[in-house]
């Protein structure tokens, strides 16, 4: 009986492991697989019009998984392509358990001195209640800051209005974003954090007065990443590393 064949739809950070899992899980569960990686870095940024500009289906693709985060309605994609599109887990590590195998135990992480950064993905697309209500689940579950998430190659207007509500609630904010704007209103409304930080905006970026995360301009370029390891040593620039 022919396999079925899946399509898998990433960003670039995540298609090393990605390919990893499938590579063990396709004979397992009885599937072939192909991956497509979108000009993205963090498939969870992904959403339903920027799929649809950028996707190049390939051929005798029986189904498409796209990240479990990934927002809005997925139909427009399943009519517009011919084929259906469905939503995976929310981490890809969790496909084994997605098709029905053994999935991974929890991690102990009491013996480790961490702290733990939550995403409200797309808040943009949020209102502020669900901005809110999702906030104090994560620090009601752990999380010690809440990282505001926007939208690639977008300008949200109210970036500095809502990190002010939300260190107002108590909460301690970062700011996920490289456009300028909304960093700076970000921080100039309390966010005490930015991702990330490269050569694309190092120049101001690190003159802020808040701790960054500094990583690669690429993925596989770690010579970058020890650069701008090296600039923000030297400008006194607090970091955290993000290889």
């Amino acid at each position: 009986m022919k396999q079925e064949r899946i399509l898998f739809v990433t960003g670039r950070l995540a298609e090393f492991s990605l390919r990893g899992i499938l590579d063990k899980l396709a004979p397992q569960v009885g599937f072939e697989f192909e991956v497509v990686v979108l000009n993205v870095q963090v498939a969870a940024l992904m959403h339903v019009p920027l799929i649809q500009r950028r996707l190049k289906l390939p051929a005798d693709i029986d189904w498409v998984m796209l990240p479990g985060l990934c927002k809005g309605d997925l139909q427009p994609l399943t009519d517009h392509f011919g084929v259906p599109f469905k939503r995976g887990p929310k981490d890809h590590f969790d496909l084994p358990e997605y098709f029905g195998q053994a999935g991974r135990p929890p991690k102990d992480l009491s013996r480790y001195d961490i702290e733990i950064l939550a995403e409200i993905n797309h808040a943009p697309f949020l209102t502020d209640e669900e901005i809110l209500r999702q906030a104090d689940h994560y620090r009601n579950n752990g999380a010690d800051l809440i990282d505001i998430g926007c939208v690639p190659g977008e300008s949200w207007a109210r970036t500095g209005e809502i990190v002010k509500l939300l260190v107002e609630a108590g909460h301690r904010i970062s700011i996920d974003s490289f456009e300028r704007t909304e960093v700076e209103a970000a921080v100039a409304n309390g966010a005490e954090l930015i991702l990330s930080c490269n050569h694309t905006n190092l120049d101001w970026v690190s003159r802020l007065g808040v701790e960054v995360v500094a990583i690669p301009d690429v993925p596989s370029d770690f010579a970058s990443l020890h650069a701008i390891v090296e600039q923000l040593t030297k400008q006194g620039t607090p970091f955290r590393i993000d290889p």
